[in-house]
C-alpha cells in the first residue's frame, strides 16, 4: 500500500469537492435534552444522521470520511452512558456492516482497541476484512482515538520496528505507522454543536485542513448542512504556504 505526503512537505491536488472529510459529530446530547429526552435517544439518532452523509459522500464521489463517534477522552462520561455508546456501537457494526458492504464501502476503524472487550474488538476486525477487498468511500470510525495517542503510539511503532537503528525522524518516517497512511490529509474539517475547536481529533493530519463549525447539532446535520459546509469549502483559497498571487497562478494554469 502506498503511503500519503504531508501537505507540509508538498501541495496536494485540491478541486471543488473535498476528498477526504473529517467530522467532529457533536450535540446529540443536548438535541436529547432540548426535546426532554434521555442523552442517548440523542446517540440513536445521531445514527441517521451517519447514514445520510455517507449516501451523501459516495452520490458526490467523495473518496474518504472519517468520523469522530468515540474519544479516548470520552471514558470520563457518565457509566451508564458510555455502556450504552459501547452497546450502540456493537449494534452497529452487526446491523450495519453488511450494508456497508453492499454499497461498496471500506470500513476502517481507528484507535487504540485494547480497551475495548474480547467482542466487540473480534467484531471489529471482522468488518474490516469483510469490507477490505471493496473500491468506493474508505469511511474511517474513530474510537477510543485521541491525536496525541496517534502521534506518540506512531513513534514507539516506528521506534520498535527499527530497534537501535533511529536517531532521527523525519515527517516521511513517520507518516506509515500513523492510524491513516491509507488516506490522504483531510480537507475539510466539519464539528457541529456549536464547539469550535479540535478536540484531539487527527492532530497530526489536521495541519493544513480547512475548519468549519456550524451551530447545528449533529442529529440535525442533513444534507442540506452538508453542502452549506461544502459551500463554504468552496470559498477558501487552499494556499499550503504560498501567497495569493501564487495561488491564483497555479489555479489558472491549464
Amino acid at each position: 500500500m502506498g503511503f500519503f505526503s504531508s501537505s507540509t512537505k508538498q501541495v496536494p491536488d485540491t478541486g471543488e469537492l473535498p476528498q477526504h472529510v473529517a467530522v467532529i459529530m457533536d450535540g446529540n446530547g443536548r438535541w436529547a435534552k432540548k426535546r426532554f429526552l434521555p442523552r442517548v435517544a440523542g446517540h440513536q439518532r445521531g445514527l441517521e444522521s451517519v447514514r445520510q452523509l455517507v449516501k451523501a459522500c459516495v452520490r458526490l464521489d467523495i473518496k474518504f470520511l472519517t468520523l469522530f463517534a468515540f474519544s479516548s477522552e470520552n471514558w470520563r462520561r457518565p457509566s451508564d452512558e458510555v455502556t450504552f455508546l459501547m452497546g450502540l456501537f456493537l449494534e452497529a457494526l452487526e446491523r450495519e456492516v453488511s450494508k456497508l458492504h453492499e454499497a461498496n464501502i471500506i470500513l476502517k476503524l481507528i484507535g487504540d482497541r485494547s480497551l475495548f472487550n474480547e467482542l466487540l474488538q473480534q467484531k471489529m476486525l471482522e468488518a474490516e476484512q469483510k469490507t477490505a477487498a471493496n473500491t468506493g468511500l474508505t469511511l474511517s470510525i474513530a474510537v477510543n482515538y485521541g491525536g496525541r495517542w496517534d502521534v506518540v503510539n506512531a513513534v514507539n511503532a516506528l521506534l520498535q520496528a527499527n530497534p537501535g537503528q533511529v536517531s532521527e525522524i523525519s515527517e516521511s518516517d513517520l507518516t506509515p505507522y500513523l492510524s491513516m497512511p491509507y488516506a490522504p490529509e483531510p480537507d475539510l474539517f466539519i464539528r457541529t454543536g456549536g464547539e469550535t475547536r479540535i478536540s484531539n481529533f487527527l492532530l497530526w493530519q489536521l495541519a493544513y485542513t480547512e475548519l468549519y463549525f456550524t451551530p447545528t447539532l449533529w442529529p440535525d446535520f442533513d444534507d442540506t448542512a452538508f453542502e452549506q459546509a461544502l459551500l463554504s469549502y468552496r470559498q477558501r483559497e487552499r494556499r499550503f504556504g504560498r501567497t495569493s498571487e501564487q495561488f491564483s497562478s497555479d489555479s489558472s494554469a491549464p
